[in-house]
């Protein structure tokens, strides 16, 4: 192995070590972010799951309460879907982000 092939190798390790680092941030800032959204959802259903039990309780009647509980149905189903579709966006921007420091790495050794 030639002195250069060596210094070549090396400073590709250290360069594929600090991508890994920066990778790994990238990784703690996402799964930070995920946790922090998946938190505020929780608090907010456990809102509207208490408001649903309040505006039960004050239905005057059968049809009132089943008005109030059709449109809790509908809110939680539309509330769910945007919330899953924005987990969805904060996991594939987490994967954009580990991946981005390698980029330049593999690009080099190939």
């Amino acid at each position: 192995m030639s002195e250069q092939t060596y210094e070549d190798f090396s400073k590709y390790g250290k360069e594929f070590a600090d991508s890994g680092l920066k990778s790994f941030a990238s990784l703690s800032k996402g799964a930070q972010a995920i946790a922090v959204e998946a938190t505020e959802y929780g608090k907010k259903s456990f809102e509207a799951g208490s408001a649903l039990i309040e505006n039960l309780l004050s239905a005057k009647s059968l049809d009132k309460a089943i008005e109030v509980q059709s449109d809790y149905a509908k809110q939680s189903y539309e509330a769910f879907v945007a919330e899953v579709s924005k987990i969805g966006d904060l996991y594939a921007e987490l994967a954009k982000d580990a991946y981005k420091p390698f980029e330049s790495v593999i690009a080099k050794a190939g």
